[in-house]
């Protein structure tokens, strides 16, 4: 299993994650051709170039807006990253002089897109339909949290600097980096969000600013390792979107690490880490629940119709065990193993078919062996095998049942000589 880990020990940005990436190994002229498919080159320059903050060498990346007037364009000769990377608190600082009151109509433009328009550059544009799903689901969690803060309805909110074009190219530059990467697993440490108060479009507000918390709702955070934002909504989108585990425990082999490298000097480094490591996965785990109930008062000739229903709903497992009940009155305990998806159904049939009144749930874990099918030739015909590994090993193998049993029938011979012909097979 290949797996992309951060290490947001001094947070996330937009910026951060792809100068991080492309550290990692994404290549520069790979993301900047995809990033041309949006259309919005005209927009924008983006810099990547080897950087370093207290001794730790990385990569940095710095998107850079232009400015069109009288058909003369000029571009600023600092990032808009200013914060952080900090993709949006922008503040410009140019060298040519220009008409302000153009410039406060570009900056409206670009900082006040809603939802809308931000799918429709998306999917008119030429990457591919996994990139524009991840840039998308990306935006949703900016635009869920945008609108929970303010009230509104999803299309009635507006990015304000999430909306710019630095940071278009921030999410969808992760999307294709994730994509290159083509990891299995993303996971991430607990957020250092920061401290102290960041200046946000709607004023003056404590981090981790409103958006930024809203989009982290049920991540672990921390804060105040510095008093300043170190965490962006970009940064938290990105994340929010992909991680599927926020832990500390790194149980995986670390293969190459890589730094993004942050625009603000702080007292330290001002960098994202990312790992990228492999993980032998030899069993798979899934969470799963028992449904148990006990019954002294069923006609005992039910238990094989219940039984044959319960799996016809979706039932795992079903198993019964003999009891002693409440004043020595013998009984049954109806076990039945379901997940969430056949649960339901599974508790209208106990309740409907049977005499019970009350049922146990229990959460449990399943770990089992690898498993694959195949078929082996026998005196009897072609019979599936399920073959079992663990480790990477074969160690044990069975045919199937239902095959055995109508080849029996149809020959008119044990079940048994059939099972044995199987083992005789040299398996591998």
């Amino acid at each position: 299993m290949k797996i992309l880990y951060y290490d947001c020990f001094c947070g996330i940005s937009g910026d951060m994650n792809l100068a991080a990436l492309v550290d990692l190994g994404v290549p520069k002229e790979y993301l900047v051709q995809e990033l041309s498919r949006l259309n919005l080159s005209s927009e924008y320059e983006i810099g990547i170039k080897k950087a370093e903050k207290l001794g730790i060498t990385g990569t940095r990346v710095d998107v850079v807006l232009k400015h069109k007037l009288d058909d003369k364009t000029y571009v600023s000769e600092q990032t808009i990253h200013e914060h952080n990377s900090g993709e949006e608190h922008h503040h410009s600082d140019h060298s040519h002089e220009y008409n302000k009151e153009h410039q406060q109509e570009q900056n409206h433009e670009h900082h006040h897109r809603n939802l809308e328009a931000i799918e429709k550059i998306i999917n008119s544009s030429d990457l591919s339909d996994k990139v524009k799903k991840l840039s998308l689901d990306m935006f949703m969690k900016v635009a869920e949290a945008e609108a929970k803060v303010h009230g509104k309805n999803l299309y009635e909110v507006h990015f304000h600097e999430v909306g710019a074009i630095d940071s278009i190219v921030d999410m969808v530059g992760a999307a294709i980096c994730l994509d290159y990467l083509k990891v299995d697993k993303i996971m991430a440490s607990t957020v250092q969000v920061g401290g102290g108060f960041v200046k946000c479009a709607h004023g003056l507000m404590p981090v981790p600013a409103p958006a930024t918390v809203e989009i982290l709702k049920n991540i672990p955070i921390n804060t105040g390792i510095v008093q300043f934002e170190t965490t962006t909504p970009t940064g938290a989108a990105i994340l929010a979107a992909n991680a599927e585990e926020f832990t500390e425990k790194i149980d995986f082999s670390i293969k190459k690490i890589a730094y993004g490298i942050g625009h603000r000097d702080l007292e330290i480094p001002n960098v994202l880490r990312v790992y990228l490591g492999e993980k032998e996965i030899f069993e798979k785990k899934e969470e799963q629940y028992i449904l148990e109930t006990n019954i002294d008062d069923m006609n005992p000739e039910f238990y094989g119709y219940v039984e044959e229903k319960l799996f016809e709903a979706g039932a795992l497992d079903v198993f019964k065990t003999s009891i002693f009940m409440k004043k020595g009155r013998p009984g049954i305990k109806l076990s039945v193993l379901v997940n969430e998806k056949c649960e339901k159904n599974v508790l209208d049939i106990i309740f409907e078919e049977t005499t019970s009144i009350g049922v146990r749930k229990f959460r449990v874990e399943k770990i089992m062996l690898n498993r694959e099918f195949s078929k082996v030739k026998t005196a009897y015909g072609d019979i599936t095998i399920k073959k079992s590994y663990y480790k990477g090993k074969l160690v044990k193998y069975k045919p199937e049942y239902e095959e055995c049993k109508t080849i029996a029938k149809e020959k008119n011979i044990s079940i048994d000589k059939i099972y044995k012909a199987v083992y005789r097979q040299d398996i591998k």
